[in-house]
């Protein structure tokens, strides 16, 4: 799609790419704002920069060289760039590991943050957030392609309904490492919430999970993508929610569950 403008257009982009650019700094507003209360505003923000650095330079490198994903081109679907990469793909890659740490530690420990320091059960909840972000490209990757065709891949005959294999790997290595190197900069014990946990603070990342599943579920592209959202992202979607409410049964003098 061109920047050229034209009757509908609004400064040079098209509807669906304010679209695109609204929703996603949503997501990374709703996202950063229970990241303050569940974490706590330093551990939010380093959160943040974690995930804005490393996400926008696995980009990069994978525009220029092909790294993590394969090779591939932005298109102007998704809006003005920050080198070659969208300025909303970093803010999505915080708001997707943001809800999928947070809904591994429900899934795993039952809990909005981790009590405990063990490594071995933080290696543990890393791997399944990285699967959670992994589980929601599965559907979100060929829609993305082509859909919207907001970036083209140099290779259009993967395995995956077009898509490469190598894609999904690069997901999964790219979550880890933001999941893996925030932990590591802030350690459980480190972490200081900002007042008591609401309800909301915590639920809004899973219903936002809800919501693209939803909408994998209802638009995905091709259609086959649309019964496997339903698993891949259901699964772990109904485990957090089983989690959040095993959480809030055992702990009925928190502050948060008086709201």
């Amino acid at each position: 799609m061109d920047n050229v403008s034209s009757s509908g257009w609004v400064l040079g982009y098209g509807g669906l790419t304010w679209a695109l650019i609204l929703s996603s700094l949503g997501m990374f507003a709703a996202c950063a704002s229970s990241a303050v209360h569940v974490l706590g505003r330093s551990a939010a923000l380093k959160f943040i920069a974690i995930a804005l650095g490393l996400g926008w330079f696995a980009e990069q490198m994978g525009s220029s060289y092909g790294w993590f994903f394969g090779s591939y081109d932005y298109t102007a679907v998704l809006g003005p760039c920050l080198g070659d990469v969208p300025i909303v793909i970093p803010l999505m890659w915080f708001a997707l590991t943001y809800i999928a740490y947070l809904m591994a530690n429900l899934i795993l420990w039952h809990a909005p943050v981790e009590a405990s320091t063990d490594r071995v059960n933080g290696a543990l909840s890393s791997l399944l957030a990285a699967m959670i972000v992994t589980a929601y490209d599965l559907g979100a990757d060929p829609y993305m392609v082509f859909k919207l065709k907001a970036w083209i891949m140099t290779k259009t005959d993967g395995a995956w309904f077009g898509e490469t294999v190598q894609g999904f790997v690069g997901w999964m290595l790219v979550s880890l490492a933001i999941v893996v190197v925030f932990r590591v900069a802030v350690p459980t014990v480190s972490i200081q919430p900002a007042g008591a946990w609401r309800p909301r603070d915590v639920l809004i990342p899973v219903w936002i999970y809800a919501g693209l599943m939803a909408f994998q579920v209802v638009a995905g592209f091709p259609v086959e993508t649309r019964s496997i959202a339903v698993f891949a992202m259901g699964m772990p979607l109904l485990c957090a929610l089983a989690g959040w409410r095993q959480w809030s049964l055992n702990h009925p003098s928190h502050p948060s569950l008086s709201h």
